[in-house]
């Protein structure tokens, strides 16, 4: 089989901080992580791998720093990498980041699969996956917990709020995985060795069949205007009497002279 999985480096959300002046996100000195999500895309494709035999290539569209993931993911077992990256995708909305992706895809060839993450935790969108099914023109499921696979089909098991269906497609299929699909495998000592020494390449706007006025912040129908971090509530105050009635006697008395009854 060949599996293509898309993956991005996002910012470690506990330490995720805003710029009060400027409202945007502080980015300097602030950890990246590969998507969780896309972690488990990465375990599913190597254990359909290992099942079935195939090929393994992750893909990300990021800066230079990107390739960190990337290799992170070879040393997790995948066997290559390509960095997607150029000023040209710069503010990507997540249809402009979809055609871009798509379009590194096709300039691949067209895998029996592609594997993502639910979505991502910096912007929980979960439109990237299946955005990239509609330029390729592939069938997609999302939300996905289970994979087999039986000559040219795929059944899934899809969760939802009252439960799971079960639904088959033909390959090429793209898939997204929600996190409950399997616990993702550290990289090993030897893997991360060989991804140290792998070369990743990296394709731009001109390396692909891209149209200019459909990347980055050109192709984005949408744009963040604004990010600022929410007022810390006021912590609430513990009211302390010997008895209900009493406790009940004070409520009353703060809430009276606060105005609120």
């Amino acid at each position: 089989m060949e599996i293509v999985v898309c993956v991005k480096q996002v910012p470690d959300t506990t330490e995720v901080k805003i710029d009060p002046v400027t409202n945007t996100l502080i980015r300097q000195g602030v950890p990246s992580i590969v998507n969780p999500f896309d972690k488990n895309a990465v375990e599913a494709a190597l254990q359909l791998k290992e099942k079935h035999g195939g090929k393994v290539t992750v893909i990300s569209m990021g800066p230079s720093q990107a390739r960190e993931a990337l290799k992170e993911c070879l040393a997790m077992g995948a066997d290559e990498a390509i960095l997607i990256s150029d000023r040209a995708f710069g503010g990507a909305d997540t249809l402009a980041t979809s055609y871009t992706l798509a379009a590194a895809v096709k300039k691949l060839g067209l895998p029996d699969m592609i594997i993502c993450g639910k979505q991502a935790i910096d912007g929980d969108t979960a439109q990237v996956g299946p955005e990239m099914a509609e330029h390729l023109d592939m069938a997609q499921i999302t939300c996905v917990s289970k994979i087999e696979v039986e000559g040219q089909t795929v059944r899934v098991e899809r969760e939802h709020e009252e439960g799971y269906e079960i639904i088959e497609a033909p390959t090429p299929v793209l898939l997204t995985v929600l996190k409950s699909i399997n616990e993702p495998r550290l990289p090993t000592v030897k893997g991360t060795m060989k991804a140290n020494r792998k070369q990743i390449p990296v394709w731009t706007a001109g390396d692909m069949a891209v149209n200019p006025e459909q990347l980055g912040l050109k192709g984005s129908p949408t744009q963040v205007r604004r990010i600022f971090t929410p007022p810390q509530r006021v912590q609430g105050e513990l009211i302390q009497a010997d008895s209900p009635r009493e406790a009940a006697a004070l409520l009353m008395k703060r809430l009276l002279a606060a105005k609120i009854v």
